[in-house]
């Protein structure tokens, strides 16, 4: 129907009812409601993106891991992807008696002054050091700095045993 106040389509009746300002009104209410629902849904949007992060590919894992689960073998590829994530956290599973110094010494250790790494075996049968690596995933895809990272796993798992002597990640 077209509008007598304006000549713009509005609903049957509406100008029967409602004067100019009472329509201008409805109007701006219902742009406002828009925008407030759009705004809304940025804002979800927004919260809920999670940051993509790289794992290594699966053919560069070793054979020692052929039958561990998916779950085992995706923290192997992300500590070999991401050193760095892991290198602040500690590891509560006792492993600081074999030297390990963080959760990346259950996964990767050095073989000399090279910096280069070959792979420990030692996550590969740790349910402790696999389940870091998984909350170092989530909270890293869930854009949390290293040292609420650090401060969630230290509260996390310093019930399970000793913590490996593992620097705090720079601020």
């Amino acid at each position: 129907m077209i509008c007598a106040s304006g000549g713009r389509l509005c609903p049957p009746c509406a100008c029967a009812v409602l004067n100019g300002r009472e329509l201008v009104t409805l109007y701006r209410f219902r742009i406002q409601l828009a925008l407030l629902v759009f705004g809304a849904a940025l804002l979800v949007a927004a919260c809920s993106q999670r940051e993509t992060l790289a794992l290594a590919p699966a053919a560069d894992l070793p054979r020692f891991l052929a039958a561990a689960p998916p779950r085992v073998t995706e923290a192997y590829r992300f500590a070999l992807a991401n050193p760095g994530a892991l290198e602040t956290v500690p590891c509560y599973c006792g492993c600081n008696n074999m030297g390990h110094t963080s959760n990346l010494s259950c996964f990767l250790k050095d073989t000399g002054g090279d910096g280069q790494r070959a792979f420990d075996e030692h996550a590969a049968g740790c349910g402790i050091c696999v389940d870091i690596a998984q909350d170092v995933m989530r909270l890293t895809r869930e854009g949390k700095a290293p040292r609420e990272i650090r401060t969630y796993v230290d509260a996390t798992y310093s019930a399970f045993g000793p913590a490996t002597d593992t620097p705090l990640p720079a601020e």
